[in-house]
Formats: structure tokens, sequence, C-alpha cells
């Protein structure tokens, strides 16, 4: 089993800066890619970001590119998510999330944290 816990929600005003850590613990070893959704009131759980084991690739949803980096430090146990330029609509309950091969259906979630933007 793999625990994850996320941290460093809040509430922000439009063009500002947030930045999420997942913390990993358990058998960190057999999760390769790690990843990041969110969910809006009302909406479905959509995928935000992802990366590799190595950090060598990574995957964004278009409605975040050039404003949102993922990182992960695995000396930590711990990923990231650098959010910049935040908007009204990134407005979300944001849930990290760990798999041994693809994000296409995480085996594992945190309990997610919630982000505001105010306009």
């Amino acid at each position: 089993q793999v625990q994850l816990v996320e941290s460093g929600g809040g509430l922000v005003q439009a063009g500002g800066s947030l930045r999420l850590s997942c913390a990993a613990s358990g058998r960190t070893f057999s999760v390769s890619v790690m990843g990041w959704f969110r969910q809006a009131p009302g909406k479905e759980r959509e995928f935000v970001t992802a990366i590799s084991w190595s950090g060598g690739s990574t995957h964004y949803a278009d409605s975040v590119k050039g404003r949102f980096t993922i990182s992960r430090d695995n000396a930590k146990n711990t990923m990231y998510l650098q959010m910049n330029s935040l908007k009204p609509e990134d407005t979300a309950v944001y849930y990290c999330a760990a798999d041994p091969q693809s994000m296409g259906s995480p085996r594992y979630w945190g309990q997610g944290t919630q982000v505001t933007v105010s306009s």
C-alpha cells in the first residue's frame, strides 16, 4: 500500500501562486508515475498533470500548460505542483495520485486539498 497526503492548498487572489505538496509513504518504490487531478464543484474529476519516476517525462492538461509545473523529489518521497498565474477557474479540490504504470486509472489517491482562487 501507498499513502498520499497533500498539503499547501488555500485561498489566493487571481494572478497569484500556490505550491502544493504530496508526501508519499509505504511501498513508494512500487509507484512509478505520479500526478495531480482536480475536481471543481459540480464537475467531474479531471487530469491536471503527471510525472514519471525520473522526472524526465511530464504531461499537462491544456488548461494549465505554461502556468503549472510538476516536479518530484524521490529522496523525500514528495511530489510538488507549482501553480502560477492562477485563475478563478482553477478553483477545485486537488488530488494527488500514484500508480505503478500510468495515470489512466491511478491505484492510489490522496484525500485532496482545497484551492480557491478569488477574482
